[in-house]
């Protein structure tokens, strides 16, 4: 599975901004910049057994990753903060709506010129976040927990997507 991504993101060309420059200078290497955020409330189920390495390993074999956040709402344990910091996460806990604090980081990220934007989620309020980042010549990637938490709205506005498990 990560062989195939690495592949598909290995032959393709972060785009130009508009005015041909990088707006943050993200990309320091040659190696493009990954950014990869987490729905903490949606992946993190008993149903789907999501081990946050693999998660981090999808998002990393498509580049060098700038950063990866775990997001949690108040009711998170500190032993599950723990172990995405463990995991090297950054992780965020929010009082108010998880998704829209995600949302609105994600797209911080790709204003500010991060090659790849990768999302893992089962929830498909992050299709605008997706359509945003393609519509400024970000690379996008979905990385759904499991067949059964699959959005197809989210893997259909991606340019690729990975489902874990398979």
């Amino acid at each position: 599975m990560f062989d195939r991504l690495r592949a598909l993101f290995a032959d393709s060309e972060p785009s130009e901004r508009p005015g041909g420059t990088r707006p943050s200078g993200l990309s320091r290497s040659s190696e493009p910049t990954v950014a990869l955020f987490v729905d903490g409330p949606n992946v993190l189920r008993s149903e789907f057994d999501v081990d946050l390495n693999d998660v981090r390993e999808a998002a990393a074999e498509v580049g060098r990753l700038v950063c990866a956040r775990l997001y949690l709402d108040e009711h998170a344990t500190p032993a599950l903060v723990q172990a995405g910091e463990a995991r090297g996460f950054e992780v965020v806990v929010t009082s108010g709506d998880v998704d829209v604090k995600l949302a609105v980081d994600a797209t911080t990220f790709v204003a500010n010129g991060v090659d790849t934007l990768a999302i893992a989620s089962r929830d498909t309020d992050f299709k605008p976040a997706i359509e945003f980042a393609a519509e400024r010549g970000t690379r996008t990637l979905a990385i759904a927990p499991g067949t059964h938490g699959r959005s197809d709205a989210l893997r259909n506005a991606s340019h690729d997507a990975v489902t874990l498990g398979e």
